[in-house]
């Protein structure tokens, strides 16, 4: 029943990038850190990846500064349950403790298993719909969208929202809406309510552009946490992990950040008044954009206004001048919007490398 951790296991020596590749592989959301004789020595999961992430933190560094990340926190020292606990046990102390791995050890404290809540899954999998915005004209893919919409355009054999609404799917999110404006009949004839492709569809149709959060005031009644996507957006982010962390944050909104950076084209001076004090090189400037994909609580409706455009943008401001919480959840999958030709391009090779490693 439990899960193997032959892919799990890491040593203290290893890296923070060795950390990445092996939590990208396993899609499970957490290590182990064990010694020579296979004793516990600490656990690293998704979001304390990410959260190095926000932090800068050099990915060449070792495991162990994520594990003295935590050595005045509840974390410092990982639950453990024994192999030969009930699985009833085991599930009360992932309740009660809400944590969602607990690493398995035998009589000589050995790690042997993990038990995850996905272990129970029907009775844990967390209440959360879809809302994929499809329904912008895309002109500056033009001539290829100006008679279909940009989230059918085609990426390998089959269109880009057909591979995101596979990857809910994956995430068990199968209550999917779809906001709907540009050649609207283009999308639901292709995906009709859904059940051809294992997920639950309803489509919003805009009379008029409402922007990228607008049509979530005309959705049917609300009580779940909504993932708002772009429909023109090509990546590999765990939405498990996304939802686990907005759940960890108890936050009202989530938004998605990717890592860019601006190399500056020119030297830099910087100045005290008249007075010269440094010069820097064509410097790199690095900052979060918007990934396009956001996680919202029922409560951020109040913020939308009834049949009037309104961005996700206006939302997040919103939500900062009342200081209400939003958090940044960083992504460090694969991302890339298709908002023009060469985005385009890129997409259409990309989807060869991910049909290679099927």
């Amino acid at each position: 029943m439990y899960t193997d951790i032959t892919k799990l296991r890491i040593s203290i020596d290893a890296s923070i990038q060795d950390a990445i590749g092996q939590m990208e592989s396993s899609r499970i959301g957490i290590v182990l850190v064990i010694d020579e004789n296979e004793k516990l020595l600490g656990t690293i999961t998704d979001g304390d990846l990410r959260r190095a992430f926000l932090q800068n933190t050099d990915s060449s560094e070792s495991v162990q500064i994520l594990l003295d990340n935590k050595l005045d926190t509840d974390y410092a020292t990982p639950l453990t349950g024994n192999i030969n606990d009930s699985s009833q046990h085991l599930f009360d102390i992932l309740i009660n403790n809400n944590i969602r791995h607990l690493p398995l050890v035998d009589s000589d404290n050995k790690v042997i298993a993990l038990a995850t809540l996905d272990d129970w899954a029907s009775e844990t999998v967390p209440p959360l719909q879809a809302l994929i915005m499809a329904g912008g004209r895309g002109t500056r893919l033009s001539p290829l969208t100006d008679s279909l919409p940009k989230p059918m355009l085609p990426i390998g054999d089959k269109p880009l929202m057909e591979i995101l609404i596979e990857q809910l799917r994956e995430s068990q999110i199968t209550k999917v809406n779809v906001s709907v404006f540009h050649e609207p009949q283009k999308i639901t004839s292709h995906f009709g309510n859904g059940d051809e492709f294992g997920v639950d569809i309803k489509y919003v149709t805009e009379e008029r552009p409402l922007g990228t959060a607008g049509s979530l005031k005309q959705m049917d009644t609300i009580q779940e946490p909504i993932l708002v996507i772009n429909g023109d957006i090509l990546t590999q982010v765990n939405f498990k992990s996304m939802a686990d962390f907005h759940q960890d944050h108890k936050c009202e909104m989530t938004v998605a950040v990717i890592k860019s950076t601006f190399e500056v084209p020119y030297g830099v001076i910087e100045t005290t008044g008249e007075t010269v004090n440094k010069l820097i090189e064509k410097p790199c400037i690095e900052y979060f954009i918007n990934a396009g994909i956001y996680i919202i609580e029922p409560t951020v409706l109040d913020i939308i206004p009834e049949n009037e455009k309104c961005d996700m943008t206006d939302v997040i401001q919103s939500l900062l001048d009342q200081n209400r919480p939003i958090v940044a959840f960083p992504v460090s999958e694969y991302w890339q919007d298709i908002g023009q030709p060469l985005d385009y391009e890129k997409a259409q090779e990309q989807i060869k490398t991910w049909k290679n490693k099927e």
